[in-house]
């Protein structure tokens, strides 16, 4: 703290009643207090803050400490403790309780008068300070809101950019070079982002074309108005709709530039790989079939079509399965009984019949799926096995049917058939067995099997073992 060099001089002989004049002109509030904190006087400068701090008159008489926040008291006596032992003047920033509800921050200063019991108390009201702060924390934070809103309008608007399936670039207006572009304008040129970013717009439009970009952006810009242009790309001919929109970010004007392909764009990412499954589906060798949880068509490949001998899909779809796979009522009811209880099924041996007549031993493997709308169903691999080669040479006395070839027949052939399939099946196995055993003596075969000798070449012609009895012998017998 600075003081005047010569106070005699410059204020004279200046009175009590003079000081006091001069005290409290020149502060808020001040105090006379004792070594105790004990307030013996006060004055304030402006009445509205007395009748704040003090309307009732009850500061005379009372501690200091008393009449301040609890948070504050201890304040107060580091305050005191400086003006009288230290004898170096500080500031410190108390706060009063008051009646309307909000606490008055006044910031004081304790300094000797130069008597043992006597400190005078200045303060200086800081409510238009902290009314300032208050404003100022209050724009920070309006601030930091507007910062949020427009971080978050950003993020839905880069999410939105990068996710159209419309082409779409943002084009500096005054260089005409690209300054963004999303994937799908990417996939359109066909080039990667670090060649397009900052090349020249008019570069990816057919030469005959360029100078209506130029011409249509210029007009964009003079007028402020959108402008269309039909174009063609320079690198897959393909015509476009081009649409251009003006628009000022940071100083800077940049045209937001649209681009509609009158085909198909081409698909990125997850779209291309399901249109790759779908084309496969179509073209595959084997028959597939999707069909809802009860076996109906819902869509069947060509492979299927001609199979089952159908002119279109329109004729599959809605009919159920067991129309042409396997045996009517039995092999589907199986096999989507299987899928519903562990959701797939391999190498089910079965037939699939045409409507013509026509039938193939096939191979079905199925899977349960749930569709878009999370519905669930099934889809069918047909594979014709016919046409396999055998894994091993036959020998000359295979069985035309063995016994797990007789098993499928059930369901396909009446019983009155299989039982006399069967016989045929033990009654040829007994005549190799018998002949085997008797070193190919078809007299001594015969009395083995019961049978007289003509008997028993009528039964070995009729299995196909004409080579044990040939004609001539069985003639002379």
């Amino acid at each position: 703290m600075q003081v005047f060099k010569s106070p005699k001089e410059s204020l004279g002989d200046l009175g009590a009643l003079a000081a006091a004049k001069l005290i409290a002109a020149a502060t808020d509030v001040a105090l006379v207090v004792d070594t105790q904190g004990v307030i013996r006087d006060v004055a304030f400068n402006k009445d509205e803050l007395a009748l704040e701090l003090d309307g009732q008159g009850r500061w005379l008489g009372s501690r200091l400490m008393d009449i301040v926040t609890a948070d504050t008291q201890a304040k107060i006596r580091e305050l005191l403790l400086d003006a009288t032992v230290r004898d170096v003047p500080t500031w410190r920033q108390v706060n009063h309780p008051s009646p309307g509800g909000e606490d008055v921050p006044v910031l004081y200063s304790a300094i000797s008068l130069g008597r043992d019991d006597r400190l005078l108390v200045v303060g200086r009201d800081l409510r238009q300070l902290a009314m300032m702060q208050q404003r100022l924390i209050n724009a920070q934070q309006s601030m930091e809101r507007d910062y949020i809103r427009l971080r978050h309008a950003e993020t839905r608007y880069r999410l939105l950019f990068q996710v159209s399936s419309e082409a779409v670039m943002i084009v500096d207006a005054n260089s005409e070079l690209i300054v963004d572009a999303n994937p799908a304008t990417l996939a359109l040129f066909e080039t990667p982002a670090a060649q397009t970013l900052n090349s020249a717009v008019a570069a990816y439009f057919d030469d005959a074309h360029q100078q209506a970009v130029l011409n249509t952006l210029a007009d964009v810009r003079s007028t402020g108005r959108d402008g269309r242009a039909r174009v063609r790309l320079a690198n897959s001919g393909r015509e476009c709709e081009l649409s251009a929109s003006l628009f000022r970010q940071e100083n800077a004007s940049l045209f937001l530039v649209r681009l509609t392909s009158q085909s198909a764009i081409p698909e990125t990412g997850a779209a291309k790989s399901v249109a790759l499954l779908l084309k496969y589906f179509e073209v595959a060798a084997d028959a597939m079939v999707i069909t809802h949880y009860d076996g109906r068509v819902v869509r069947a490949n060509l492979a299927f079509l001609e199979m089952t001998q159908l002119g279109n899909a329109e004729q599959a779809r809605g009919e159920s399965l067991d129309r042409w796979l396997g045996r009517t009522g039995v092999d589907l009811s199986v096999a989507l009984a299987n899928l519903r209880q562990s959701g797939a099924i391999k190498l089910f041996a079965t037939v699939l019949r045409g409507e013509y007549g026509a039938s193939a031993e096939v191979e079905v493997s199925a899977v349960a799926l749930n569709d878009v709308e999370d519905k669930p169903c099934f889809g069918f691999a047909i594979r014709n096995v016919e046409k396999r080669l055998p894994t091993a040479p036959s020998s000359k006395r295979e069985l035309p049917r063995s016994v797990a070839q007789l098993t499928e027949l059930i369901g396909r052939v009446p019983l009155r058939d299989l039982v006399r399939e069967t016989t045929d099946v033990i009654e040829k196995l007994s005549i190799e067995a018998a002949l085997e055993l008797t070193g190919d003596n078809r007299a001594s075969a015969a009395d083995m099997l019961g049978l007289s000798r003509q008997s028993l070449y009528v039964k070995l012609r009729r299995y196909g073992l004409a080579e044990h009895a040939p004609d001539g012998e069985a003639a002379d017998e």
